[in-house]
């Protein structure tokens, strides 16, 4: 398909998320790139229901575990300066004496999720990280280090490398290296290290309790019977400031500069570009009936996961993020050479329209 006939086939699923922005199912940012050709950057909705501001698309969003990406490029780029090495224990680089953090773990099963350390809330079997903050006060932690005691002594789920589930615990671990390493905090890290590297000129690390203009707010429905009765904004769901697993803030068009970054080489060494654009451990696969047309086996790189087809061919690899108020996806279908971001500020509101996107895709595939 000709570039200037890829707007055209987006059509339908961008009119879908306009009526879902109309009625009120959607506030975000969707951004779609085909090679240099721009399908699509939009914006819709409130960036904030109580002053009723609208979302630009310069609005800085929570990205939610999107945020671990960053680590993992600062992670590699002190393997390449030889800092580092990926086979490495944690505990040569965290003091974690006295805890449950198996000798073995090495900041390889940390990046790819297969330390089988045991997380602060195990979200594959359907745990709350909100609930996590019902007893703890969320402003108590703003540095990397409080959050290891919500971890740390609980007993491991499987011995490291013998398994892969999804943990941002480990990426915790991870920040904790990375500043004891530099002696700078994670969030100086990453504004230094990768944001200014990148370009990405408006994304940060923003405190709740701090007025800064153009970044959106959180906010999920309260229902009742199904029906939408009010609003409820996230500011006590989790703590004030992003940390090493998620919460920073970016644009849809810095994420696009950071991928655009990290795939151009400007970020890592073509080795450890590789790497973190490669597959590092099987996630899962999936059945034929479940998923006929796409996913046939989901792996995680570093940070990143990468999708196959039945064809062992990469659909699409991505990093998406879900919170209490905000949910979002940096995905690359690299056959297409189709990049596309969507941003929301509610925990449901970016999936409809992500789905609609990649089904669109997928009729290119």
């Amino acid at each position: 398909m000709h570039m200037a006939d890829t707007g055209k086939h987006f059509t339908p699923a961008l009119e879908r998320i306009g009526q879902l922005a109309a009625e009120d199912s959607f506030s975000g940012v969707v951004f779609i790139r085909q090679g240099a050709h721009l399908v699509a950057d939009q914006a819709y909705g409130l960036a904030t229901r109580r002053w009723s501001v609208p979302v630009q698309t310069s609005t800085r969003f929570d990205i939610a575990s999107i945020t671990k990406l960053f680590t993992s490029v600062a992670v590699l780029q002190l393997v390449d300066a030889g800092s580092l090495t990926l086979d490495e224990r944690i505990h040569s680089r965290v003091d974690l004496t006295g805890t449950r953090i198996p000798e073995d773990v090495t900041l390889h099963h940390l990046l790819n999720h297969t330390s089988g350390i045991a997380d602060d809330a195990d979200e594959e079997a359907g745990e709350s990280y909100e609930a996590l903050w019902a007893d703890r006060p969320t402003y108590s932690v703003t540095e990397t280090k409080g959050f290891l005691p919500q971890f740390v002594h609980k007993e491991p789920v499987f011995p490291a490398g013998t398994d892969c589930r999804y943990n941002n615990a480990g990426y915790i671990l991870l920040g904790l290296a990375l500043e004891n390493l530099t002696g700078r905090s994670y969030h100086d890290v990453i504004r230094q290290e990768v944001f200014a590297r990148a370009g990405m000129v408006s994304s940060d690390f923003f405190n709740m309790r701090q007025a800064v203009p153009d970044v959106a707010e959180g906010w999920d429905p309260v229902t009742d019977d199904g029906k939408i009765t009010g609003w409820r904004q996230n500011i006590f769901s989790y703590p004030p400031i992003g940390s090493p697993a998620d919460g920073a803030h970016a644009t849809a068009g810095d994420l696009v500069r950071f991928l655009d970054a990290v795939e151009s080489g400007r970020l890592l060494s073509e080795e450890s570009t590789a790497r973190f654009l490669s597959s590092q451990a099987l996630h899962h696969k999936t059945k034929e009936s479940e998923s006929p047309t796409s996913t046939h086996e989901l792996h995680h790189a570093y940070g990143l996961e990468i999708e196959y087809d039945a064809a062992a061919r990469v659909r699409s690899y991505y990093k998406d993020g879900i919170n209490t108020g905000a949910s979002g996806i940096l995905r690359k279908y690299p056959r297409l050479d189709l990049t596309v971001v969507v941003l929301s500020t509610s925990e449901d509101g970016a999936w409809e329209p992500i789905d609609l996107i990649d089904q669109a895709a997928a009729e290119l595939l």
